[in-house]
């Protein structure tokens, strides 16, 4: 599952934790570089915010700001009509202002503009009515025009707030939750692609990615460890996700993270800064440090330079379709009430509704939401079973769940449909299986999904035995072949009877009452 939780976390973790580089004064005469391993095993990647140093007289304290290029959901290209697909035929979806080509302007696409604003409002964030374009001008081989259309001086949102959760404590169940500021938010272009040919010692270019629209979310250093910084992308990516402003598959490179990190002592200034690109393979991580590195140590690190666009105008937002100037036709005006409007049921919203309408715990609903598709599955069993949400959730979080990562599969592709789970769990509740059965017969389900819980049930056998008399016999005869259970039970230890109603089921194959078992045993052992 590329999109999961536990797939973007152990990823950030990996390369925010791994490897942290340390600047700090030693001396008033000195810098010294030093690169410090973290935690090199996924079963540590925990919040451990201070970083402890043996000869230090303080903790180091770890600080960690992101910047995410999100890419926009759309048909075509920022400022050209080229259309935006994956995998395509290299070079096969470029315009000539892709390519830079001599005399030609850009036309910018409406659909990116209402994809950033709404991503704003959901981030809680300010709308600037008017914002601005700038070059940015650095070089890359597949950057074709030598420089970037970007929002550096006036982006189209700032002062956003991005809330998000992760599970914590000892026992790994303690929802924590915490927030961080957004900056800023800016619409760019991304660049084309460099296929490195290592074997021949050559470079390809490829620009179909180039002009395809971004926004760049900018966070604010309030974070101190990979684990929050996980959550926090696994956050944005499920809003960005709901809002469909970005699809936000990470492997496609439609969700990309830059990690600026440092540390510092408490009450010190921070720390000089790292920024770690294009979080999404180690290799490209190991390179980024080590050029980083370099940079840090050998002097100043060169600015890249701003100038205003001089072939876009300001980019103007409405907040009615009345404060629109007459001139301009509707197709090409962005107004903010309606987009506004047009705001889905976010993740945070989510999760609240989920505790109050079916009474289940936090941590039940972080998990509901931040697995693709499971929201959706536990509401379609909720509706058409007669156990209660507590109960489903069990089954939903624990057995589908753990065999869906234990085969690597994600909700969707999950042999047990919700109508399958709902119609077993009715069984249940009318008597029809015992527990214990109930979890064999969805081990059957995923194995045969062809077959229903009632034919499986009839097939085995396994439906509950309504025999009381048998029932009575089979106590009995575990009663008597137990002597020294039964006198502990009768000298004040109830929880032996447990054992016995455990003999009781092995000899039933599951199939009795546990009820009726748990009476009869009481009755014959008091």
């Amino acid at each position: 599952m590329a999109a999961s939780s536990a797939g973007i976390g152990t990823l950030l973790c990996k390369n925010i934790n791994k490897q942290i580089e340390i600047f700090y004064p030693t001396n008033r005469r000195y810098t010294w570089c030093v690169i410090r391993r973290i935690c090199t095993s996924i079963s540590r990647f925990r919040c451990q915010g201070q970083i402890k140093r043996k000869s230090a007289p303080k903790e180091l304290v770890g600080v960690v700001g992101l910047e995410v290029h999100a890419q926009i959901q759309s048909i075509t290209k920022l400022f050209s009509g080229s259309q935006v697909r994956f995998q395509a035929p290299p070079n096969s979806l470029v315009s000539f202002f892709d390519a830079s080509l001599p005399g030609t302007l850009p036309v910018l696409n409406r659909r990116c503009v209402e994809a950033a604003v709404m991503t704003g409002l959901a981030l809680d964030c300010v709308i600037n009515r008017k914002s601005l374009f700038d070059r940015k001008h650095y070089f890359y081989a597949d950057l074709p025009a030598g420089y970037q259309i970007t929002q550096q001086r006036r982006p189209i949102a700032v002062d956003g707030t991005l809330t998000y959760s992760h599970l914590g404590g000892t026992r790994r169940n303690t929802l924590i939750t915490k927030s961080v500021r957004i900056k800023q938010i800016q619409l760019e272009q991304d660049s084309g692609k460099s296929l490195h040919d290592d074997r021949r010692g050559q470079t390809l270019i490829d620009l179909n990615r180039a002009g395809v629209g971004l926004m760049e979310l900018v966070m604010e250093p309030d974070m101190s460890c990979g684990e929050e910084a996980a959550a926090a992308v696994r956050e944005l990516q499920l809003i960005l996700q709901a809002l469909g402003t970005c699809q936000g598959h990470m492997d496609e490179g439609q969700l990309r993270v830059d990690a600026n990190v440092s540390v510092h002592r408490p009450g010190d200034p921070w720390g000089v800064r790292t920024e770690v690109k294009n979080i999404n393979s180690g290799r490209n991580l190991a390179r980024a440090i080590g050029y980083t590195t370099k940079l840090h140590c050998s002097g100043p690190v060169r600015q890249p330079e701003f100038m205003p666009e001089p072939n876009l105008p300001p980019l103007i937002v409405y907040d009615r379709p009345s404060t629109a100037p007459p001139c301009v036709h509707p197709s090409q005006v962005v107004v903010l009430e309606e987009v506004r409007a047009g705001l889905p049921e976010l993740p945070r919203a989510r999760r609240t509704r989920l505790v109050e309408s079916y009474d289940i715990l936090p941590e039940h609903s972080f998990t509901l939401v931040n697995e693709d598709g499971l929201t959706d599955y536990f509401e379609a069993v909720v509706k058409e079973t007669k156990a209660g949400p507590r109960k489903v959730i069990g089954w939903v979080n624990q057995v589908l769940l753990g065999l869906l990562h234990h085969h690597s599969l994600s909700v969707s592709q999950s042999p047990v449909t919700p109508q399958m789970l709902a119609q077993l769990l009715n069984l249940q509740e009318n008597g029809q299986i015992s527990s214990s059965v109930a979890k064999q017969v969805f081990q059957e389900l995923w194995r045969a999904p062809g077959k229903t819980a009632q034919q499986i049930i009839q097939e085995q056998d396994l439906g509950i035995v309504s025999n009381t008399t048998e029932i009575h016999r089979i106590c009995q005869k575990v009663v008597d072949s137990h002597p020294d259970q039964v006198q502990a039970i009768r000298g004040g230890n109830k929880k032996v009877l447990n054992k016995l109603m455990g003999l009781v089921q092995k000899e039933t194959k599951g199939r009795a009452d546990p009820v009726l078992v748990r009476s009869i045993l009481e009755e014959k052992t008091s």
